[in-house]
């Protein structure tokens, strides 16, 4: 078979640029693997990074157009690039593809072997493409970059959206005491997910509740950003995927600081994969949609509110 159903887009721009198509399938180059991807998810403003257009993370390389959206995936080992013993050929795995790459938006997509995981057992294919990206940033946020230890107190600014619905169940499945803020619509789905106390941020002002956090994890950015430092304990950090934070007011407060775009982690997925095998994580999903329904989905990462993944459900 030399082509593939697939959605791309042949000019930037958003999910107008979109089209469900024939397209050539992918062959595993050295050191690669095939997948026949069962099920994808897309991420909010992925059609605006300049990683999605270019072969660098910056755009500033060349540009490789058309493209393939939607960096998580779920699915099964086809075939083997050359130098590859793992994983095997029918192996059903899941992960985040780098974003200089074409995405899982197709019935195949090629990535490096290294950077694939077996998938949790226990959840299908479409529960499986929700958790990469979002459980991925979690992890790193709070064991790469907070070195989070059992006992410690975290702050998750912004516990209902993408990313906190994974900050707030790893951390406290990780034995962190968890302290969220979210809408007021969210707050018993947030403590269900795992937080001791949710602040509606609507209607409170969380520094009235919180204080000597040990690690703030910052999904929000702007004012929210500027005013956590005053819960910090002495020592404590800061982490962020919203905006760099001042490294001179975190210096102010005795405070550490860290900004970091999500990478590609084999080893983290296996633990996440553990974490959910043992119930203790759980993927949430807003919605499941067909292949070739993949720029509706993108159309409703810009107008509507969800809770949870976006999936795309390939094949069965």
């Amino acid at each position: 078979m030399s082509t593939m159903r697939a959605v791309r887009a042949h000019a930037r721009g958003g999910p107008e640029q979109l089209s469900y198509e024939q397209a050539p399938r992918p062959e595993p180059g050295p050191g690669e693997v095939l997948v026949a991807v069962k099920a994808a998810s897309m991420t909010p403003h992925e059609l605006t990074w300049p990683a999605t257009w270019t072969t660098t993370v910056d755009g500033s390389g060349p540009e490789r157009i058309p493209i393939i959206p939607s960096h998580e995936f779920s699915g099964v080992v086809e075939a083997l690039g050359r130098d590859v013993a793992s994983p095997g050929v029918g192996e059903a795995v899941y992960g985040l593809i780098p974003f200089v790459r074409d995405g899982a938006a197709a019935e195949y997509v090629t990535m490096p072997a290294d950077i694939v995981a077996a998938k949790p057992a226990t959840v299908d294919h479409d529960d499986t493409a929700a958790i990469p990206l979002a459980a991925l940033t979690a992890w790193q946020a709070l064991v790469t970059h907070a070195g989070l230890r059992a006992g410690q107190r975290v702050l998750v600014q912004g516990g209902a959206g993408g990313v906190g619905i994974y900050v707030v169940q790893l951390a406290a499945s990780l034995g962190g005491r968890v302290i969220a803020t979210a809408a007021a619509g969210d707050l018993e789905f947030v403590k269900e997910l795992g937080a001791e106390q949710v602040i509606d941020y609507t209607g409170e002002r969380f520094e009235d509740h919180v204080r000597d956090v040990d690690i703030v994890i910052d999904l929000v950015g702007g004012s929210t950003q500027s005013r956590s430092w005053s819960v910090l304990k002495p020592g404590g950090i800061l982490v962020s995927v919203a905006a760099p934070p001042d490294q001179e007011e975190a210096a102010r407060h005795d405070a550490r600081a860290a900004y970091f775009i999500v990478e590609p982690d084999r080893d983290a997925l296996r633990s996440i994969a553990e974490l959910v095998d043992d119930g203790r994580v759980r993927p949430v999903v807003d919605r499941v949609l067909p292949l070739s329904d993949t720029r509706a989905g993108y159309e409703a990462l810009e107008t509507s509110k969800r809770r949870g993944k976006v999936v795309v459900h390939v094949a069965a």
